[in-house]
């Protein structure tokens, strides 16, 4: 009844994007479409000094680009540059640019996400893992010192949002119980076996794991910079474009049914960028504080197994990088 509600009812009371921008400079990486392309139109409708789409694929940023400035506010600048998350190298060099070329960064926009239809290896774990929760996290250490330079420079609280996914709550987690996590999530016959059409789910599970322990660490009262995790909801994207199968028949009779627009989902986005020190390592539905499924909270154990191995993981593809957080 509660994802019921959300879809038919909560929809119509997410708030519209009216905030002024001025000044600021957005990065949202997968907006070449879908929620992305959206909530960057809401940025440089509001006047936002800078809007970076980071976008693996240069010419459909180019056309989102162009789409988008037809409704920018007067002197709104947009940028479109590559990143690959399935590409630890890409995502480095990224971070770099966003370091040596941005004088500031108020809102960063961790979007980019896919569903995978089938079982295979992105660098040297499974895609959605790869994509939705190791190069996710790689990117967020490398672009938490520019943040926090923006919060001391200019006084401000900027905010680092990674979407996340009411499908977390589809999933019982069954490699939690395994001695390591991700080495589970990689093995084809577990992961890619029974247990595939919950890969996604899982994927987006594990953000939320990561979110509350940074903010464990480096809570809001102490912290520059506030990292959360919104929902946009079920909404009509391409996330599912991969998907074959009796995933993309399901994906697609919910959409028919039930889906918020990719206007709407994208006011989530936008939101959570504004919630502030007090959604602070929190998981967002409907533009509200939310709590995330048993899995998570009645698990404290395994959030800090994971936080372990993400660590681990991350420091093997650049050590030091933790240091970030």
């Amino acid at each position: 009844m509660g994802f019921l509600r959300s879809q038919l009812i909560e929809t119509l009371k997410l708030p519209y994007p009216s905030t002024s921008y001025a000044g600021q400079t957005i990065v949202i990486t997968g907006s070449n479409t879908g929620l992305g392309k959206e909530a960057a139109r809401h940025y440089a409708r509001l006047g936002a000094c800078k809007v970076v789409l980071a976008v693996r694929n240069l010419d459909k940023g180019e056309a989102a680009k162009k789409d988008i400035q037809t409704t920018a506010a007067k002197g709104v600048s947009i940028e479109v540059w590559k990143v690959d998350m399935a590409s630890y190298a890409s995502v480095r060099a990224f971070a770099a640019r966003v370091e040596a070329e941005l004088e500031r960064v108020d809102i960063f926009h961790a979007n980019a996400g896919l569903v995978r239809s089938e079982f295979a290896l992105a660098e040297d774990n499974e895609t959605n893992i790869t994509v939705n929760y190791i190069s996710t996290f790689y990117l967020v250490a490398l672009v938490l010192p520019k943040l926090k330079a923006t919060a001391e420079q200019f006084k401000t609280l900027p905010s680092l949002v990674i979407t996340s996914s009411g499908a977390h709550r589809h999933t019982a987690f069954p490699q939690m119980k395994e001695a390591n996590i991700l080495a589970a999530l990689n093995d084809k016959d577990y992961a890619g076996g029974k247990y595939w059409m919950e890969q996604y789910p899982i994927s987006k599970l594990l953000g939320i794991f990561a979110v509350r322990s940074i903010a464990k660490e480096h809570p809001a009262d102490t912290y520059p910079v506030t990292i959360n995790l919104p929902s946009p909801g079920l909404c009509h994207s391409d996330l599912s474009r991969e998907a074959k199968g009796m995933q993309k028949v399901a994906f697609t009779l919910m959409k028919t049914l039930l889906a918020r627009s990719t206007e709407q989902g994208s006011r989530t986005l936008v939101d959570a960028g504004v919630q502030g020190a007090k959604s602070h390592g929190h998981y967002l539905e409907d533009c509200k504080v939310a709590q995330p499924s048993d899995v998570v909270t009645q698990h404290p154990d395994v959030q800090d197994r994971l936080w372990a191995e993400l660590k681990a993981k991350l420091e093997a593809i650049q050590p030091g990088v933790t240091a970030n957080f």
